[in-house]
């Protein structure tokens, strides 16, 4: 079942670090079956108090998948870097359609 990674910047910090981030991690994703769905569109809050600045959303083919490339070594100095380049949250949804 498809699986869903979305990533929400709230605070960059150091804008470097992102680019060198968001410039070097688009292999490695791509190497765990991972595509980009957006990467920092615009967006339009229609309720609640949704904040969302650069939001990222990454398909995975499955849940299993996401996992493992949040923890494999290829990713692991890469998050460290996205890490150190401000604050972030993020969530994994299962794609479940039923």
């Amino acid at each position: 079942m498809t699986a869903y990674c979305l990533f929400q910047n709230l605070e960059i910090t150091d804008m470097d670090k992102m680019q060198e981030y968001a410039i070097t991690v688009e292999p490695i994703t791509h190497a765990f079956k991972g595509q980009y769905v957006t990467k920092a569109g615009q967006v339009d809050v229609k309720e609640g108090d949704w904040a969302p600045t650069y939001p990222v959303i990454i398909k995975f083919p499955s849940m299993a998948d996401a996992q493992a490339w949040y923890a494999s070594d290829d990713y692991a100095p890469l998050k460290a870097l996205r890490k150190s380049a401000g604050t972030f949250s993020a969530v994994f949804i299962e794609g479940n359609t039923e």
